[in-house]
């Protein structure tokens, strides 16, 4: 049995749409929703609802909550086999350098976001988290982003706003 610890901080990937305001918000996570929609044979999946925000809002002291809340998840008995963050995606790296720089986690890490709203049409949302629980649990030990059919390691992750994807600056 494979287990892992699914992080939620909000961002694009869990904004719901507001129909009185007519905005995107994050108003509570839905990965419950998503998680229902695949079929993970062999995979207990354990939720850990952080905090619901877009990550253009986040603080270092949100920061620092991602950081001791997975430090907590890696802590714990059994230990899980990764660790998947779900974040907003324009501040993503920040976080995951953050986590590259305060944790030598004994599994992957993976963070992964979206580029489009799960609850909008041509969403990245589901794919992205598919993609994100499948390399919790392959890859080797490490803090990564995930998505687009890619697992870039930390240092050196940016978001490529003209591309709608992440790429790696390191060499």
């Amino acid at each position: 049995m494979r287990t892992l610890t699914l992080i939620t901080t909000g961002g694009t990937i869990e904004k719901t749409y507001d129909e009185s305001t007519g905005s995107l918000e994050n108003r509570r996570s839905i990965v419950g929703r998503m998680l229902r929609r695949l079929r993970l044979e062999g995979t207990v999946v354990t939720t850990v609802e952080l905090m619901s925000k877009d990550s253009l809002h986040m603080t270092d002291a949100d920061r620092a909550r991602v950081v001791a809340a997975v430090r907590f998840a890696l802590g714990g008995s059994p230990r899980p086999d990764g660790v998947v963050v779900l974040h907003g995606t324009d501040t993503l790296c920040l976080t995951g350098e953050l986590l590259r720089a305060e944790l030598d986690p004994p599994c992957p890490v993976v963070l992964t976001g979206a580029m489009r709203p799960y609850e909008m049409q041509r969403s990245d949302a589901l794919q992205n988290l598919t993609e994100a629980l499948f390399a919790a649990g392959t890859l080797p030990p490490g803090v990564y982003c995930v998505a687009h059919g890619r697992a870039l390691p930390f240092p050196g992750v940016c978001k490529d706003r003209e591309a709608g994807t992440f790429r790696s600056t390191a060499r």
